[in-house]
């Protein structure tokens, strides 16, 4: 993993101490779940998070649910219910998760990947923090940004082909958000550079 932007840092370590300021919700684990749109800059903001939480000689397992959506249209269906049981009832027992990654490529579901019992789980990506989460998650933090960074973002990474897909997730994800009111529910805000939005 890359080391978090120095900028970033401020932020995460206030993440990690609001994170360890209340009692484990899952077994032995506090679980931080950083949630927003596509693009919107989700995947900096928890890889900085968990590399804090290391700084100060915490376990942190990051799971990306990238891995777990089943392709373009994973965003709701077997998504939460394939990570309850394949990593959160585990850890809430005090046993390793273990969930089964899907390869965008072949478009299927393909290796299985450990996650070891963390002091800190960090859940990151769209759909990290529906309501089902609130019993179990000690901070939510919703990540913001335009659409037109956000497509500008994903284009970039995924090619101009990819434009459709693209849109008809951005449209998918307005569906989940307003249904889950994940905004709303966040405890903490950022916009796409990292600042507190709220």
């Amino acid at each position: 993993m890359d080391a978090p932007d120095a900028a970033a840092r401020p932020v995460a370590d206030d993440l990690v101490a609001r994170a360890l300021a209340g009692p484990p919700r899952l077994g032995r684990v506090r679980v931080v779940c950083v949630d927003g749109p596509a693009g919107s800059g989700k995947t900096t903001t928890a890889a900085a998070l968990a590399a804090s939480a290391r700084a100060v000689g915490l376990d942190a397992r990051l799971v990306h649910l990238d891995d777990l959506y089943e392709g373009w249209s994973g965003l709701g269906g077997s998504l939460w219910p394939r990570l309850t049981a394949q990593v959160l009832e585990p850890l809430r027992r005090g046993l390793p998760g273990r969930y089964q990654r899907y390869d965008w490529v072949s478009s299927r579901f393909d290796d299985w990947i450990d996650v070891p019992v963390p002091d800190l789980l960090v859940l990151e990506g769209c759909g990290s923090a529906p309501r089902a989460v609130d019993t179990i998650a000690v901070l939510r933090v919703w990540v913001e940004a335009s659409d037109e960074l956000r497509l500008e973002r994903g284009l970039a990474r995924d090619g101009a082909d990819a434009r459709p897909q693209w849109e008809r997730w951005m449209r998918d994800e307005t569906e989940h958000f307003a249904r889950e009111r994940t905004r709303e529910r966040a405890d903490v805000r950022l916009d796409a550079f990292g600042a507190v939005s709220r």
